[in-house]
């Protein structure tokens, strides 16, 4: 398989993971359940679930309340579109596979 394939589906579970989490975090917030810890929902974003966690954020109307969430969100975002773009015109060749 090519590698750039395997990125791409592992950025997409990772979003979609960022996603559920949020939702499922926003359900169990409602019904005072045990809820996912922040560091978690941070995580997914930082592995690459960062547009995942924020669409679930303003979805699901979860933690915009908290300015780490409303303006870490999307700097974590920001910082993996400046590394992929650093990387993509870095004069370092790099061979995958």
């Amino acid at each position: 398989m090519k590698t750039i394939f395997i990125l791409g589906i592992y950025l997409l579970i990772l979003n979609i993971l960022g996603f559920a989490f949020m939702g499922i975090d926003k359900r169990r917030a409602i019904r005072s359940a045990f809820r996912i810890p922040e560091a978690t929902l941070f995580a997914i974003a930082i592995l690459g679930g960062s547009i995942g966690s924020i669409l679930g954020m303003h979805l699901f109307r979860h933690k915009t309340k908290h300015w780490y969430f409303l303006f870490g969100m999307p700097i974590i975002l920001i910082l993996q579109i400046a590394l992929v773009v650093l990387l993509y015109f870095s004069p370092i060749e790099f061979n995958f596979m």
